[in-house]
């Protein structure tokens, strides 16, 4: 899942030495394609805000949840933003700990849902004790990355084993094991407090995320080792002959030093962050792409939902000759007549 803007089909501006000119089209619920051409990597950085907020304030999620599923949010807008043709990209956990289920589901071009299933009960005593990492709320189980290009195409399905790691962990793992394109994805989100219309301050979410992947031109310089029990002669180097590239070296080297709080700042732009980065080598920005909260829920795919179940399920659906549904992601609920669903 390689990013691969081309000069053709976006528009690069190039950030340069001078600091007035970095924050031109820096903003929030965005991301930005850019490339460092100097050192063979190529990535994304998202902010995210307003969109987050409509999502997270969909449901009473507490506090700690609504951070993991915000990182989600983050890290599915920097891969599903990739996509170049119509599609979705869908990141999902499954896990034993007391956040048993995440989904974010991301539409090309630029529309993203998610929800998040919890046991209350079983978060409340985390928040309790302390136990609130993300290794914690997650438990064990998998996370699942599907690229689906829609009904007649192959789906591709990428997975890795979650057990007591971060997102970003595990994003890691899932470039080496399933893309094998050395990539570094940071994460962050931060809960803001703004003045409010006289009833006191409100709550509002932020989330940020930077990944960088090395490109090079020669796939060699990219390969990585062989895996246990793979067909490498015996004795060879096993190495990953991309860690000892002086240019990954640097570019990750660089993206190890960004902060949280450099991706949830609001001052922070995306070429502001990339200028800091990247100004000795140069970079180039790309025309950003606007994320906005839409769910692709409506009537008539709920009651194509409901006509696929069972007559047995279907009828034990019916209360007082009618049929309620309420959708996950969005919370908007929808109610039918049975005679029109049976």
């Amino acid at each position: 899942m390689s990013d691969d803007n081309t000069p053709t089909s976006v528009s690069p501006a190039t950030v340069g030495p001078r600091p007035s000119a970095i924050d031109d089209r820096g903003g929030d619920d965005m991301v930005m394609p850019f490339a460092v051409r100097a050192l063979d990597v190529r990535g994304r950085v998202v902010h995210l805000a307003a969109t987050l907020d409509r999502i997270l304030s969909r449901h009473a999620y507490p506090e700690p949840v609504a951070r993991l599923l915000a990182e989600a949010i983050a890290l599915t807008a920097l891969l599903g933003s990739a996509l170049k043709f119509d599609g979705r990209f869908i990141l999902q956990t499954q896990t034993s700990g007391p956040v048993h289920l995440m989904v974010v589901d991301y539409q090309t071009p630029d529309r993203i849902r998610a929800y998040c299933g919890f046991e209350a009960d079983e978060v409340e005593a985390a928040i309790k004790a302390g136990k609130t990492s993300q290794a914690e709320l997650l438990g064990e189980g998998r996370l699942a990355m599907t690229v689906d290009q829609g009904p007649d195409m192959h789906r591709y399905q990428g997975i890795v084993v979650l057990d007591g790691e971060s997102l970003e962990d595990a994003a890691h793992r899932y470039f080496d094991q399933s893309e094998q394109i050395p990539t570094r994805v940071r994460l962050a989100v931060a809960e803001m407090f703004t003045r409010g219309d006289g009833s006191g301050p409100r709550r509002g979410w932020r989330a940020g995320g930077f990944l960088i992947q090395f490109l090079p031109d020669s796939e060699e310089r990219r390969r990585q080792r062989d895996l246990p029990g793979g067909d490498a002669p015996e004795g060879a180097d096993d190495g990953l002959p991309h860690q000892d590239d002086n240019a990954w070296v640097e570019a990750s080297t660089l993206a190890a030093t960004i902060e949280p709080l450099e991706l949830t700042d609001p001052s922070v732009t995306a070429e502001r962050l990339l200028y800091r980065l990247f100004h000795e080598q140069g970079v180039e920005v790309f025309a950003p792409t606007a994320i906005r909260d839409e769910c692709r829920c409506s009537r008539q795919r709920i009651a194509e939902m409901i006509r696929n179940f069972g007559e047995d399920d279907r009828a034990h659906m019916v209360k007082d000759g009618k049929i309620g549904v309420t959708c996950e992601f969005c919370s908007t609920a929808y109610e039918f007549e049975a005679a029109e669903v049976i």
